[in-house]
């Protein structure tokens, strides 16, 4: 019988669970979904006994496609800054809501008023309060559904709920604490002042720990549950947009990582806390103690691609994510002049804005479809490239970024990025297994199967390699050039259409 570490990543639209072998092998995964609901506009929400119900499936299906193997010990993942409010007796009080939610910019507003504004907020947190942080949606539960509110016990982001029917623990780390937004990422602890300060009660929040420590065993109940031993230690594990950073080699200063999921993230690890001077750029703690991690996130990387799946393909059966990268591959680098910005769920990076809507620019009669696919494959590395400007300004600077997430598949997505970006862009293997993997490699070096994190992150080999072509690299920072000009000159248009969807919504 193998002996094996569990992966548990709980995505926005997927729970995948991956079995790792002490050699570092990937022995088996699998994915189960569940449902988004959008019950108002700018709202995005998720039922939790679904996030449990896929874990069970995906749990399964891998040990069954693995075989007989001995589980030392789980790692947790999730998609981050989710609110998973709790009762008194630790069950649900509402749908939990979601990181791309952008219903509470007032409190967002708030909660940044209450810290002396964003400078009193960044001394105290290293963080801008953005919209879709875990703060803002409690202090919208508190204003909005006070019912909800009086009745709240503890607030868990996502893997943290699927931690506590694991164990019976209420508990977090310090990556996921970090999504917050009232937390002190320089000294990795609960901004208890700015907690009160912005009204809400240090008590609604779990114990934090350093992201490898074990925090509970799998109890009698969720062994039955689940289909496993009782006994099994749970890692703390880390968020979604940390963690998987462990899997694609990116832990030490001196490297870049790309990750193009639903959102997009570019990333980098830092041996100190350094923060970006008007905090667009996010300072989280890194899964490895004596680091932190820097990020500037997206809101619409693989979701841009598969909105435009769905919503474009003119009749017929829809096109898969292979068609359209084949289809736009048949254009031209710069989509023959058109430019796409991708904001359709709002932005958060490089511009914190809810209200931030999504463009074709200099869309004609001589595009195709093949335009219309690349271009929108490369307005989400215009996004990524907004970002690598701001951690440049930081002082981050790489010579080579490791790409991952689903969009990591596809070789042009990757060449688009070392043209755009001036790097060479690197897959590894298991990289597309996303956070699951990481949470499985950082569960090995909680319980010593590898003495640490450097050794963890250097296990996966090279795949690919993209390097950058100089000729291309021009024409994309000339189109870069105008696609940074768009956001300011249209940002009063959207203001506005958003006031008349509201009023549409509302007739």
């Amino acid at each position: 019988m193998r002996a094996a570490l569990l992966g548990i990543d709980l995505g926005t639209s997927a729970c995948k669970a991956l079995l790792l072998s002490t050699e570092a092998h990937v022995l088996a995964s699998a994915s189960a979904g569940y449902p988004v609901s959008q019950p108002h506009e700018r709202w995005v929400e998720q039922d939790p006994a679904a996030w449990i119900a896929a874990a069970r499936e995906a749990v399964a299906s891998a040990l069954q496609s693995a075989g007989p193997v001995q589980l030392l010990g789980i790692g947790l993942s999730g998609q981050m800054h989710g609110l998973t409010a709790l009762d008194a007796h630790y069950r649900p009080l509402r749908h939990a809501i979601l990181w791309n939610d952008q219903r509470n910019q007032a409190q967002a507003a708030q909660i940044t008023e209450a810290a002396g504004g964003l400078p009193g907020l960044l001394a105290q947190t290293g963080n801008r309060m953005l919209v879709g942080y875990t703060g803002g949606k409690l202090l919208w539960m508190q204003q909005h559904e006070p019912q909800h509110y009086a009745r709240l016990r503890v607030a868990l982001n996502p893997k943290d709920y699927l931690r506590y029917v694991l164990t019976g623990e209420l508990a977090t780390e310090v990556s996921d604490a970090s999504g917050t937004g009232l937390f002190n990422v320089r000294e990795r602890c609960w901004a208890d002042g700015l907690i009160r300060a912005a009204g809400l009660d240090p008590s609604h929040f779990p114990a934090c720990h350093e992201s490898q420590v074990v925090s509970g065993e799998v109890h009698a109940q969720a062994a039955d549950l689940f289909g496993i031993a009782p006994g099994i230690p749970v890692i703390g594990g880390g968020g979604d947009s940390v963690i998987q950073s462990l899997g694609a080699g990116v832990v030490a200063p001196g490297a870049l990582q790309t990750t193009i999921g639903t959102a997009g993230i570019l990333a980098a690890a830092l041996d100190r806390p350094v923060s970006s001077s008007d905090g667009r750029i996010q300072l989280f703690c890194n899964v490895d103690p004596g680091r932190w991690h820097a990020m500037g996130v997206s809101l619409n990387a693989g979701g841009a691609l598969a909105w435009f799946r769905h919503a474009i393909q003119a009749g017929g059966p829809v096109s898969g994510f292979e068609d359209i990268v084949a289809a736009a591959a048949q254009s031209l680098p710069g989509a023959r002049g058109l430019l796409f910005l991708p904001y359709l769920h709002g932005e958060r990076c490089p511009y914190p804005d809810p209200l931030a809507r999504a463009a074709f620019i200099g869309l004609s009669a001589r595009h195709g479809f093949a335009d219309l696919a690349r271009s929108v494959l490369e307005g989400v590395v215009h996004s990524l490239a907004d970002m690598h400007s701001l951690m440049n300004a930081m002082g981050v600077v790489s010579g080579w970024i490791s790409s991952s997430g689903g969009g990591a598949r596809a070789a042009l997505w990757r060449q688009i990025q070392a043209d755009m970006l001036g790097c060479d862009v690197v897959t590894r293997q298991g990289a597309a297994e996303g956070a699951a993997l990481g949470a499985a490699l950082l569960a090995g070096v909680s319980l010593q199967v590898w003495p640490d994190i450097d050794h963890a992150a250097g296990l996966m080999p090279e795949l690919t390699r993209e390097r950058p072509d100089p000729a291309r690299g021009a024409l994309y920072r000339e189109a870069h050039a105008i696609y940074q000009g768009l956001y300011a000159t249209l940002a009063e248009s959207f203001q506005r259409l958003g006031r008349i969807a509201a009023q549409g919504e509302g007739a």
